[in-house]
C-alpha cells in the first residue's frame, strides 16, 4: 500500500515485490469483505507488472480502477509544508 487513508501516492516505485522501477500507473482496490465503500488502497505499478497485480485483484473479484500515475502531481510540494 501506498500513502495513508485518503491520501495520495507518496513514492513513485512499483508496488510489485522486489521491483524497483518508476511507476508509470495507479491501481486504487478495495476487499469489500473488510473496506466500507469510502475506503480504498492503493498499488504503484510500471508498464512491466500493472497487467499482474491487475489480475491479482481481479482473480479475487476486489472492485478496482486502474488510471495513469503522475509521480508530480502525487507528491506534495515541499514549499506548502508538506500539503497539497
Amino acid at each position: 500500500m501506498i500513502g495513508g487513508l485518503g491520501a495520495p501516492p507518496a513514492q513513485g516505485t512499483c508496488s510489485r515485490a522486489e521491483c524497483r522501477e518508476h511507476a508509470t500507473w495507479r491501481i486504487d482496490w478495495r476487499n469489500p469483505r473488510i473496506h466500507t465503500d469510502g475506503r480504498s488502497k492503493t498499488w504503484l505499478a510500471c508498464d512491466e507488472h500493472v497487467e499482474y497485480l491487475r489480475g491479482f485483484l481481479e482473480a479475487r473479484s476486489f472492485p478496482l480502477t486502474v488510471s495513469r500515475f503522475d509521480a508530480d502531481a502525487a507528491i506534495p510540494d515541499a514549499s506548502a509544508g508538506g500539503r497539497s
